[in-house]
C-alpha cells in the first residue's frame, strides 16, 4: 500500500479537495462537481498552525473564505447545502472555545432541517500539555470535556479526533451519514490542535476517493401495496408536499401524480414550490400560519397523504388541523414516516410516486372534490393577484406589491418552468430588477427556513446561495 507523509490536517483537505459528486441538476442533467463547495473559516488558536497551513497549500484546489462571525458563516454553509439540494455541502472552521461554540445553534439549525454542513471546530490539546489553554473550559469531574462537546446532541455524528490515524474512519463516517438521503444532518469532527498538526502515513487511496452516488430506495412491495389500498379508499385525497419532494427533485413526479389523479395539495414550510404557486390544484401553505382556503381543505379531508414532510406542529395545528383523517406517510426516512401510527410508505419522494402511480392508474379523487379545490385555488390566486399587483401611488409599495413584483419577474429570477429557484446571489437578483421593482424598495433574498430560528439567520443566507449559483 503506497502512503504519503501527511499531517492529519493535510490529509483532511486533499481528501475534500478531491471528492467529486454526481449531481441532478434542475433540467435533468448530471454532472460531476466538486462535493465541497470550499471551507468558511475564522483562523484562530486552534485551527492556524494545522488546518490553515493544509488549506493555503490546497488553495488552488479549495477555496477558502474568510468570515467574521461563526454563527454566520455557518448560516452561510447551510443555505449552500438547501440550495444545493441536499447534493453538495460547505465545511466551516474555528477556533477552541467561544469560536466553536458560536456555531451551535447553526448546527441545531441544520439538524433539525435535516441539512448537511461540515462542522470542523478546533479542540484543545490531546496531549494535555499545555493545560489548560486559553479558554479551554476546565470540568472539575469530567477531564475529557471541552466546548465540542456541545455539538453531540445537535449533530448527526460527532468525532473527536485524538490521534491523525483517525481521520481516515472519522471523515468517511461523517461524508456517508451526509450524503444519506434519510440520516442527512449536520456532521462534526472535533480537530484538537497539536492532532491536526501530527504526521502520519496516509494511504494514497485515501487521497483519491471515489465518486460519491446517492441512492434513491424504492419502496417495499407490502408497504406499496397498503399505500395504493388506503389511496383507492379515498374520496377526498389531500396530498402535504414537504422539503423530501424538493430534496428528491420530485416535482415533476408529483405534478404528475396530482394531474392524474385530481388530487389537490398544499404545502409545509420546507415544501414550498413543490407545485408552481398558480397550479390549478396548489392550495398554498397549510397549518398555523398557512392559509384559510388550505386549512378548511384539510378538515374534510379523508386522507392525507404527506409527501417528505416531518408533520412538525406548524403544518399539523398540533395534531388538531386533519385529525379526522387517515394518514398516508411517504418519507425516505423511517422516524418521519411511522410518525402519528398512520400507513408509513418508507421510500424515495420520485420512486415512491412514480411506483404509486403504477399502481394507481384507474383511480381518482371524486370529481366534486377536485373541483372544489380548483375554484378555492382560482379564488385564491384571484384576490393574490389583486394584493400584490403594484398601483402607482405617492407612497412607498407595501409588502404584498413587492412580492408580486419578483413573481412577475419570475424571468429574470432565474426560474425553470416550474417555477423553481434555480440559486442566484442576492446582489444579482437586485441588479436584473433594477427597474422593475417599485420605486425605493431594497430586495433581500434568503432561503425559507423552518425548525430552529436564531436570530441574524437571514441575511447570512445569501452568501451561501451565493456561492451554490457560482
Amino acid at each position: 500500500m503506497k502512503t504519503q507523509r501527511l499531517t492529519m490536517a493535510q490529509a483532511l483537505v486533499k481528501h475534500l479537495a478531491a471528492l467529486r459528486v454526481e449531481v441532478e441538476h434542475l433540467d435533468g442533467r448530471t454532472s460531476i462537481e466538486p462535493y465541497c463547495g470550499g471551507v468558511f473559516t475564522i483562523f484562530g488558536h486552534g485551527n492556524v498552525a494545522g488546518l490553515g497551513e493544509a488549506l493555503v497549500a490546497e488553495r488552488d484546489q479549495i477555496a477558502t473564505y474568510r468570515a467574521h462571525n461563526e454563527q454566520t458563516m455557518a448560516h452561510a454553509a447551510i443555505a449552500f447545502a438547501k440550495a444545493q439540494f441536499r447534493q453538495r455541502i460547505m465545511a466551516v472552521s474555528t477556533s477552541i472555545g467561544p469560536g466553536a461554540t458560536n456555531m451551535v445553534t447553526a448546527a441545531a439549525v441544520a439538524h433539525v432541517n435535516r441539512l448537511p454542513v461540515l462542522l470542523l471546530p478546533g479542540d484543545v490539546f490531546a496531549t494535555r500539555r499545555p493545560d489548560p489553554v486559553l479558554q479551554q473550559i476546565e470540568s472539575f469531574g469530567q477531564g475529557d470535556v471541552s466546548a465540542s462537546d456541545c455539538f453531540r446532541p445537535v449533530t448527526r455524528y460527532f468525532d473527536r479526533l485524538t490521534r491523525p490515524e483517525h481521520i481516515l474512519t472519522a471523515l468517511p463516517r461523517a461524508i456517508q451519514m451526509m450524503t444519506d438521503p434519510a440520516n442527512c444532518g449536520p456532521a462534526c469532527l472535533s480537530l484538537p490542535q497539536d492532532v491536526q498538526a501530527m504526521a502520519f502515513d496516509c494511504p494514497e487511496d485515501f487521497l483519491n476517493p471515489g465518486v460519491l452516488r446517492f441512492r434513491r430506495p424504492p419502496a417495499d412491495e407490502r408497504e406499496l401495496a397498503s399505500a395504493i389500498a388506503l389511496l383507492r379508499s379515498a374520496r377526498r385525497p389531500l396530498i402535504v408536499a414537504g422539503g423530501g419532494v424538493l430534496y428528491s427533485q420530485a416535482w415533476s413526479a408529483l405534478r404528475t401524480f396530482v394531474e392524474a389523479h385530481g388530487v389537490p395539495v398544499v404545502e409545509s414550510h420546507g415544501g414550498k414550490s413543490s407545485l408552481p404557486w398558480d397550479h390549478p390544484l396548489n392550495l398554498g401553505a397549510i397549518g398555523v400560519d398557512g392559509v384559510s382556503w388550505a386549512n378548511d381543505m384539510a378538515r374534510q379531508a379523508d386522507v392525507v397523504f404527506a409527501v417528505g414532510t416531518r408533520l412538525q406542529d406548524f403544518t399539523t395545528g398540533s395534531h388538531a388541523l386533519f385529525a379526522q383523517a387517515k394518514l398516508l406517510s411517504l418519507n425516505v426516512q423511517p422516524y418521519d414516516a411511522g410518525k402519528w401510527s398512520g400507513t408509513a410508505l418508507v421510500a424515495d419522494a420520485r420512486l415512491g410516486l412514480t411506483q404509486l402511480q403504477a399502481g394507481l392508474a384507474d383511480w381518482a379523487a371524486d370529481a366534486d372534490w377536485t373541483a372544489l379545490a380548483k375554484q378555492q385555488a382560482a379564488a385564491a390566486n384571484a384576490r393574490i393577484t389583486e394584493l400584490t399587483t403594484h398601483v402607482p401611488k405617492d407612497v412607498l409599495p407595501y409588502d404584498a406589491e413587492v412580492i408580486g413584483a419578483v413573481r412577475d419577474s419570475a424571468a429574470e429570477l432565474g426560474l425553470d418552468s416550474g417555477r423553481h429557484l434555480a440559486g442566484r446571489a442576492a446582489q444579482t437578483l437586485a441588479r436584473q430588477l433594477a427597474g422593475q421593482l417599485p420605486h425605493g424598495v431594497w430586495l433581500l433574498v434568503h432561503g425559507l427556513r423552518s425548525g430552529r430560528r436564531p436570530g441574524g439567520e437571514d441575511g447570512p443566507a445569501g452568501p451561501g446561495i451565493h456561492r451554490a449559483g457560482r
